[in-house]
């Protein structure tokens, strides 16, 4: 394992929507680090403009991780500070981030974390359902077979429940929550700290009642009761 004494990677936190929910160390981070690695230039490159930070940005998603890793790994040999940044939210959630980080490790970087905005607890916390114990699945399976087998599998689970899920699938998904799992508290979350935030709470049957026949629009947060004792 290679020990660089200067080679740095920064994940970096940024705002889930709202622009104003970044930490002044986030700021400080980006502004000096030599080069920021993101999911989508476009986006990353607005935050950066209302902050005034001007550092070159480095595409790195899912479908070019494998490429782009060696040369930010090379980056880290030369000494040089890399910040790694996601669409919104926290960096390696459910994006390509831990390969990235996997490979740091292995390689002997240093490695910090500059916390911040998630998705996920600020779901969970509106939620009402309890917050001492949960497990987060993510996306399921676009494939309706592996999607329920998965769904299966958590029908023992009494832990609260927490899936992502985008607007083309939502309503499918509830049913299919109530079909596998029976009736169970509920909260949805979008748009969350912009605008048009939206968490709405009950069971599966009020949630599939409210969606039905709508054409929901933002990536939607299911926070899901567990197995009742």
């Amino acid at each position: 394992m290679k020990n660089n004494a200067e080679g740095k990677l920064f994940l970096v936190s940024t705002p889930i929507g709202n622009m104003d929910d970044i930490t002044k160390r986030a700021i400080e981070v980006l502004k000096n680090s030599d080069l920021i690695a993101c999911e989508d230039t476009r986006r990353t490159l607005k935050l950066l403009k209302k902050y005034d930070i001007n550092r070159p940005l480095e595409s790195y998603f899912d479908h070019n991780k494998e490429k782009k890793t060696p040369y930010l790994l090379g980056l880290l040999d030369k000494g040089k500070s890399v910040a790694l940044v996601s669409d919104s939210g926290t960096p390696c959630i459910s994006d390509p981030g831990f390969y990235l980080v996997k490979k740091v490790i292995e390689k002997g970087y240093k490695l910090f974390t500059v916390p911040g905005p998630s998705s996920i607890l600020s779901a969970l916390i509106l939620s009402g359902l309890p917050t001492d114990r949960f497990v987060f699945e993510g996306f399921l399976p676009k494939k309706r077979g592996k999607r329920k087998a998965r769904i299966t599998e958590l029908k023992e689970e009494e832990r609260t429940i927490i899936i992502f899920e985008s607007p083309f699938r939502i309503l499918s998904l509830l049913k299919e929550l109530k079909e596998i799992l029976g009736e169970r508290n509920i909260s949805v979350s979008r748009e969350l700290t912009k605008v048009y935030e939206e968490t709405t709470r009950g069971n599966l049957s009020d949630l599939i009642n409210q969606i039905e026949g709508k054409k929901p629009k933002g990536e939607f947060i299911i926070v899901l009761e567990g197995k009742k004792k």
